[in-house]
C-alpha cells in the first residue's frame, strides 16, 4: 500500500511541476510579440506554444492576458517570467504558456499597462503612450 501512494506522490509532484524556479520548463514554440504588433502564429494541433513579449517592471512594464483564446483552439497554462541578468533593473521576457488544441482559429491579446499601478488604467498621458497591446492571430491546422 505505501509503494501505491508513494507511486501517486511523485505521479503528482510530476504534473504540477513542484520545484524551483518556474512552473513550466517547456515553453514549446516560442513566438514574440511587441507593443503595436500582430503576429500571425501557426500551429499543429497539441502543440505547447509561448507568446513572448519583452518586459522591464522595473521602469513600468506590466504585461496581463487580456484575450484569452477561445478554448477550443488553445489553452492556457501559465504566465513565466525571465530576467536578463540578476542585476537590479535588468529587463527581461515574459512567457504566456498554451496549448493548441483542436483546429480552428483564434485571436490572443497581452497588454502593457505602463505604469497603471492596481487599478490597471493608465492614469497619466504618459503612461498611455507607453501602453499598448500585442495581438497574435493563432491559427491550429
Amino acid at each position: 500500500m505505501r509503494l501505491r501512494t508513494a507511486a501517486a506522490w511523485l505521479a503528482l509532484l510530476a504534473v504540477t511541476g513542484c520545484g524551483g524556479g518556474s512552473a513550466v520548463s517547456d515553453y514549446g514554440t516560442v513566438v514574440k510579440g511587441a507593443k503595436g504588433t500582430t503576429v500571425q502564429v501557426e500551429l499543429r494541433q497539441g502543440q505547447r506554444f509561448s507568446l513572448a513579449v519583452a518586459d522591464n517592471p522595473s521602469v513600468g512594464d506590466d504585461w496581463s492576458l487580456v484575450a484569452a483564446p477561445d478554448t477550443k483552439v488553445a489553452s492556457f497554462i501559465s504566465e513565466e517570467h525571465e530576467s536578463e541578468d540578476e542585476g537590479p533593473g535588468s529587463g527581461g521576457t515574459t512567457y504566456f504558456v498554451f496549448n493548441s488544441k483542436r483546429p480552428g482559429i483564434t485571436e490572443i491579446r497581452l497588454f502593457d499597462c505602463w505604469r497603471c499601478g492596481q487599478d490597471r488604467t493608465p492614469a497619466t498621458e504618459e503612461s498611455r503612450r507607453q501602453s499598448g497591446e500585442a495581438i497574435f492571430a493563432v491559427t491550429v491546422k
